[in-house]
């Protein structure tokens, strides 16, 4: 079983930033405009959104937390400082903002910098996911359980519990027919869903959780282009590159459930209701 865990939280919440709920009082937005996302208080304890995700971590097994942020973030490091996480082990990784930017340089490059900051762990296996979703035990368990070098989450669409025009916007994911990953598609149009559905009209969704090999996916994280409609390094488009060169390296788990989601200002509430529960 793999312990280790890197969380990348370095983004800059744009599109939470820019993004609006009348519903919201106004400590509330403006705490949405400040706070890195995973650091916005939800649920009726005020607790910021990595709290919980971090108390799944720990049920999960996990002991090596290394948490990726940006160079403008002054919160979340702070937070954790002092926090007793059921005996966690917490390290930092920062993300720089180049010269001549406004944003650090995508997933890719936050997870090469987690990486870099634990060179103990060598050709370990670890797993990788957003700060901004809460994703569940059962999920964290199954990546660090699973005895494939690589594997992802291959989330149900349906399962998901969103609207379908948000569903569009998030990655889908196409398998072989034993299951290993043969692309990830982004903003799929409805031609390229037709294409990912199983015989039962399944279609699998990525939501940013993935356990990899470090020696196997560091190659592609280091010589990982820059996208050219999002100018950044994607994590989705090292592990095309990857598996482009060694087909049949990624492993899909299949699995059926909500994700707690923050994204916009409309998630806040729902997020908060889904813990509360």
């Amino acid at each position: 079983m793999s312990t280790k865990l890197i969380i990348l939280a370095a983004g800059m919440s744009s599109r939470m930033k820019n993004s609006t709920d009348l519903a919201l009082d106004a400590e509330l937005v403006k705490q949405a405009k400040e706070l890195p996302k995973c650091m916005i208080p939800v649920g009726k304890s005020q607790r910021p959104m990595l709290d919980y995700l971090l108390g799944n971590v720990v049920e999960s097994g996990y002991t090596d937390v290394t948490i990726v942020i940006n160079e403008t973030d002054r919160v979340t490091r702070g937070y954790y400082a002092n926090n007793e996480l059921g005996g966690l082990n917490i390290s930092f990784a920062v993300q720089a903002i180049p010269k001549g930017r406004t944003k650090p340089l995508g997933t890719a490059e936050a997870l090469l910098n987690g990486m870099n900051a634990k060179p103990d762990w060598g050709g370990e296996k670890f797993t990788v996911c957003n700060s901004d979703n809460l994703y569940s035990v059962n999920v964290m368990k199954l990546l660090a359980e699973d005895t494939h070098p690589n594997a992802m989450i291959d989330y149900d669409q349906v399962a998901l519990g969103v609207e379908p025009e948000r569903v569009n916007a998030f990655a889908v994911i196409k398998k072989d027919k034993d299951g290993y990953l043969a692309d990830i598609i982004e903003k799929p149009n409805r031609s390229e869903l037709q294409q990912v559905e199983d015989e039962n009209g399944r279609v699998g969704v990525s939501m940013n959780i993935f356990s990899f090999s470090a020696s196997e996916i560091l190659p592609y994280l280091i010589s990982c282009p820059i996208n050219p409609e999002r100018d950044e390094k994607e994590l989705p488009t090292a592990i095309k590159n990857m598996i482009a060169h060694n087909p049949r390296s990624v492993f899909t788990i299949p699995v059926s459930e909500v994700v707690p989601d923050l994204t916009k200002m409309g998630d806040i509430q729902k997020v908060s209701q889904l813990v509360d529960h």
